[in-house]
C-alpha cells in the first residue's frame, strides 16, 4: 500500500524537478550558443554592417530626427564608416519642404512660387533610412556632396543650393512625381 501524503524516507530528498526538462548548468559557453541564431552579416558583433540594396541613387524615408517621414536620395554610401561617424551610414540629399500643388488656373508667378523646394543635406545612419523601391538618377548630386562638405558650413550651404536647383529641374520636368508629394501618415 502506497502513502500518497508522507514522504519516502529511504531516499535522500532532492528538489523535483519537471519530468521533460533536464537540468544542465549554465555556463558562458552555452549562454553564447542558447541566443538566437543571427545572420553574421547583421550580427551586432561583426564590426561593419553591409546593406547590399541601400546604393546610391535608392530613394528612402527617413525614419527618425528632424525630418523623420521626409524623402530621401541616397547620394554616398560609407558601409565602413569614418573617424567622426564610426558606422555604416549614407550621405543623403532630401526634401525638407515638398512643393504646394500647382493648378491651370494659377498665374506664372505663383505657380513658380509653389513649385519651390527647400532641400536638406544630412549623413544618415542606416538604421534610421527606410528603403523604397525607387530610383532617382541623379548625377549633379553625385559630385556635390562628399564627407568634406559637412565640415565647413559655407560647403554645406553651397551643396543646398545645387541640390535645390537639381530638385526643382527634375520636378518641373514632371519626373518622379512620387518623390515630390509629401507622404501621408
Amino acid at each position: 500500500m502506497s502513502n500518497f501524503g508522507s514522504p519516502d524516507t529511504s531516499k535522500p530528498t532532492q528538489h523535483r524537478q519537471h519530468p521533460h526538462r533536464q537540468h544542465r548548468p549554465t555556463t558562458s559557453a552555452t549562454v553564447v550558443n542558447s541566443r538566437r541564431h543571427r545572420h553574421p552579416e547583421y550580427s551586432h558583433d561583426s564590426p561593419t554592417l553591409t546593406m547590399k540594396f541601400l546604393k546610391p541613387g535608392r530613394v528612402g524615408i527617413v525614419t527618425k530626427g528632424r525630418y523623420a517621414g521626409k524623402k530621401v536620395v541616397i547620394v554616398k554610401v560609407l558601409d565602413e564608416g569614418t573617424k567622426a561617424h564610426p558606422f555604416g551610414h549614407a550621405l543623403v540629399a532630401g526634401i525638407e519642404r515638398y512643393p504646394s500643388k500647382v493648378t491651370k488656373r494659377m498665374s506664372k508667378k505663383r505657380a513658380t512660387k509653389r513649385s519651390k523646394v527647400k532641400p536638406f543635406v544630412k549623413t544618415i545612419n542606416y538604421n534610421h533610412v527606410m528603403p523604397t523601391r525607387y530610383t532617382l538618377e541623379m548625377d549633379t548630386l553625385k559630385g556635390t556632396l562628399s564627407a568634406d562638405t559637412f565640415k565647413e558650413p559655407t560647403q554645406r550651404e553651397e551643396a543646398k543650393k545645387t541640390v535645390k536647383k537639381a530638385f526643382e529641374e527634375r520636378y518641373q520636368s514632371g519626373k518622379n512625381k512620387w518623390f515630390f508629394t509629401p507622404l501621408r501618415f
